[in-house]
């Protein structure tokens, strides 16, 4: 079907609770009466990976007859998902998206989506309802508001400044946690459990620290309550959600015959490991897919170096070469062979055995999910705040292998693609926008060292955000991160790859094949 034809064919009415008996009988809708449903956690972040991830294995709960789980969704600045899916109900589409088209699942688990700037006393009101049982996050790094050196409470910054020192309702996030906390507490009820869903090392254990320094930045003995008594399990989340385009929108809502204002797409893969430490109670997750664990730390471990690693790697080197999304850049064979190596020699090497888990099956996987055709996950938008994602990613990795004696070769290519990516043009000559919490401090070094690799080098290395003084006191993967990014500004990022991947392993060629 034409563009033309196809936004012509878009139904006018909308999807909802009093339209789901007109979907297509290939929709799969709630196995259950959503109107039924009480909630029993609050969200904060409503996006389009929680609404595929958390509020799917959530759907399956309900499905499986526990009503007592639904989701109140609460977004700590936009208003855009609200007023998308308030309409609707809450129930939006999930596309399963692969080489054999999508497969359409309408959710019915966020049961009220709330905007906290509009009314940040209804949603404490949620938060601290004795039905709310966990609070789950899904709010990006910058939303923790954390110094990005140290991964602590930026005391510093407006938002908290604000909190800790104005008469209104919070609006941070640290600081929404804190007062429902306290509020709580000061009424007798059971903390929640805090659940990070976020992509970040140690999840749990970062939110912990940043909002107990917030209590104890308001009072001392709250603080104590917080470390004490509150629970943050860590988790690790996986599922390749690419943000909705306004064709997805139209095509979901053809095939519904319905309109669907916000619609998520993701791959079929999903997977959520989580430690099992729960104050009040928790839905069985691992009955419809989830892990529970003692300890998340090697399953993270193995994602943020596996798939976010070479994810990051492809991000870089992509934009530079001009490959727009995960699966361009990983259809070109010398990428494919690079990042091949990359989980061979330098990545894998420092996963920490995983009982029942075989990492060479583990990278084989994800080279099938990186072919995937249909999902569109942007280069550009993988390559996003970088800043903070470098070191978990590439960084630590990179120092565990030169502590062990190994090399980190392919890391230090990732490196120098990083600091290319910093200038701010591709090798066609085509400008993009860095977006990162240092985007104006990066921008700026790229437009003073220009295409200088030892100048461009050795401002980036000074970013005391990004890089760990051991690792850069490893004098040989200095100066090859710099040697590479000379050879990037001479001959172009991907002639550069190619002669990266020369030296190539037959072990590496094995997880391309």
């Amino acid at each position: 079907m034409s563009p033309s034809s196809l936004a012509s064919a878009v139904p006018v009415k909308r999807l909802s609770l009093a339209t789901l008996a007109d979907l297509p009988t290939d929709v799969a809708r709630p196995a259950y009466d959503p109107t039924g449903v009480s909630p029993g956690i609050v969200h904060l972040g409503v996006g389009a990976f929680m609404r595929a991830h958390l509020a799917v294995y959530t759907d399956d709960i309900l499905a499986a007859g526990a009503h007592d789980w639904g989701i109140i969704g609460v977004n700590p600045l936009s208003s855009a998902t609200r007023l998308a899916l308030t309409p609707q109900d809450g129930l939006y589409t999930v596309a399963l998206r692969d080489a054999a088209g999508d497969r359409l699942r309408v959710v019915g688990s966020l049961r009220e989506v709330l905007t906290a700037p509009e009314d940040p006393g209804l949603v404490l009101a949620r938060m601290t309802a004795s039905a709310t049982r966990i609070v789950t996050l899904t709010v990006s790094e910058k939303g923790y508001c954390q110094d990005a050196a140290t991964g602590a409470l930026d005391e510093a910054h407006p938002a908290i400044v604000a909190d800790l020192t104005g008469d209104a309702l919070p609006r941070s996030v640290p600081g929404l946690l804190t007062e429902a906390i306290r509020r709580r507490r000061a009424a007798g009820l059971r903390p929640f459990t805090v659940l990070v869903c976020d992509n970040l090392s140690q999840n749990g254990s970062k939110a912990h620290g940043i909002v107990t320094r917030f209590a104890a930045l308001r009072d001392p003995e709250l603080a104590r309550f917080v470390a004490e008594s509150v629970s943050f399990p860590n988790t690790m989340v996986d599922r390749i959600t690419p943000a909705t385009r306004d064709e997805d929108r139209q095509s979901i809502s053809v095939r519904l015959g319905l309109v669907d204002a916000w619609p998520v797409v993701c791959e079929p893969f999903r997977q959520w490991v989580i430690e099992d430490r729960f104050t009040a109670g928790r839905p069985r997750w691992e009955d419809v897919g989830a892990t529970l664990v003692d300890d998340v730390l090697p399953f993270e471990i193995m994602k943020l170096r596996c798939l976010n690693g070479t994810h990051s790697a492809m991000a870089y080197i992509g934009v530079v070469a001009g490959l727009e999304t995960v699966a361009a850049a990983f259809g070109d064979p010398v990428v494919a062979r690079f990042i091949a190596q990359l989980w061979t020699e330098d990545l894998a090497p420092t996963v920490p055995p995983i009982p029942g888990v075989d990492i060479t099956r583990y990278t084989e996987e994800l080279a099938g999910r990186y072919r995937n055709p249909n999902i569109r996950h942007l280069t550009l938008q993988i390559a996003s705040d970088g800043s903070q994602k470098l070191s978990p990613r590439l960084l630590e990795p990179a120092l565990d292998r030169l502590r062990a004696g190994g090399s980190a070769r392919r890391i230090a290519f990732a490196v120098a693609a990083w600091m290319r990516f910093a200038l701010g043009v591709d090798d066609q000559g085509l400008a993009y926008d860095i977006r990162d919490p240092l985007a104006a401090q990066l921008v700026r070094t790229g437009q003073s060292c220009g295409r200088n690799a030892v100048r461009l080098a050795e401002a980036l290395f000074a970013v005391t955000e990004i890089f760990n003084p051991e690792l850069l006191a490893r004098e040989a993967f200095r100066a090859q991160v710099v040697k590479d990014l000379d050879q990037i500004l001479a001959v172009g990022i991907r002639p550069a790859l190619s002669a990266c991947t020369r030296d190539t392993s037959p072990r590496g060629e094995r997880l391309i094949s």
